[in-house]
């Protein structure tokens, strides 16, 4: 699957994200009759990890201010040629340093992985603004890149309490590794020997459509979760726990699978891999099947007719996918 895929799992209030399996494997969270937000002030991590990430962002300065004064085409040659390369690695390591001095322990390592991940979203932009055949990665790395950093900033805002390094969904299983590295090298494999596959700008356009489209979903789901939204997998219902049939809820029963289910397929529409989308498809919908089936069973078992009711009224979101059978 494509890296920090999302999806539902147990639609109820604190049921719960695991990311040990491939695809990728979480929950929403609990879902309470309203947008919950824990707290209106943003944690400790949260700030450090939204000025760490605009820190790596900053990569984009030298490029940009030497396209202000020079040739566009310039901007992609500052990532390809040897003193553009040098220019970032000597960027990239003196904001290290300066997080090494800034922060200590955890935090370190909140700082270290939102630079990174600002650092690959200011790539995917200066590659996206370049005159170069390789804009449609740029687009994938941007997409990427903010799915993984904004995962972790919506946790921090709605659920500090819950906050932790798995929140960038960066520490996938081997299989989802493998997964993220096939499509690069579809891409790069594609890109050299079939050029013309790789300009199809309406299909890239389309992909971007509905990454854009999943991450809103995905987001739209864990915001309705409230503070009850949690990565780590909890299987008790606990008294708190609430079935919700409004907002995104009132569309789709499975909100984060379908947001995932689209987002994952749409980064591989936007590179034109065909292989890769069909391999996505394929496997995301036969997992997410057996899950659906799987996970219904404990819905009925928590609400009762509740949960029916709601099911008879409410599709997954998932094509050909009507979750289990209820007589």
């Amino acid at each position: 699957m494509s890296p920090g895929g999302p999806g539902t799992f147990q639609e109820l209030a604190g049921s719960s994200d695991d990311i040990t399996r491939f695809p990728v494997k979480y929950r929403d969270r609990s879902r309470s009759p309203g947008l919950n937000m824990a707290g209106s002030k943003l944690s400790l991590e949260g700030r450090v990890s939204v000025r760490c990430f605009l820190l790596g962002l900053s990569v984009v300065i030298i490029p940009l201010i030497r396209t202000w004064f020079g040739h566009l085409d310039w901007v992609f040659d500052y990532l390809t040629e040897t003193p553009g390369k040098i220019a970032i690695c000597v960027q990239v390591a003196v904001m290290n340093g300066l997080l090494l001095v800034t922060y200590r322990g955890p935090l370190y390592k909140v700082a270290v992985r939102a630079c990174f991940l600002g650092v690959t979203f200011g790539c995917g932009l200066i590659i996206s603004f370049s005159e170069t055949t390789w804009t449609h990665f740029g687009w994938y790395l941007c997409s990427l890149s903010f799915f993984h950093y904004s995962e972790y900033l919506v946790t921090a805002i709605i659920n500090p309490h819950s906050l932790s390094l798995d929140s960038f969904l960066l520490n996938h299983s081997m299989e989802y590794t493998l997964a993220a590295i096939s499509s690069w090298v579809e891409f790069t494999v594609e890109k050299l020997t079939v050029p013309e596959l790789k300009q199809l700008s309406w299909l890239s356009i389309v992909g971007l459509l509905m990454v854009l489209c999943g991450e809103g979903l995905r987001k739209a789901a864990m915001l309705t979760a409230g503070s009850n939204f949690n990565h780590i997998v909890q299987n008790e219902k606990a008294h708190s726990h609430v079935l919700v049939t409004g907002g995104v809820y009132a569309y789709f029963r499975h909100p984060s699978y379908v947001g995932w289910f689209y987002w994952s397929i749409g980064t591989q529409v936007l590179l034109c891999n065909p292989l890769c989308i069909l391999a996505y498809t394929i496997a995301s919908w036969r997992f997410f099947r057996e899950r659906i089936e799987e996970e219904e069973l404990s819905l009925i078992h928590f609400f009762a007719e509740d949960y029916v009711e709601y099911k008879k009224k409410v599709p997954t979101g998932l094509p050909f996918i009507s979750g289990i059978r209820v007589n």
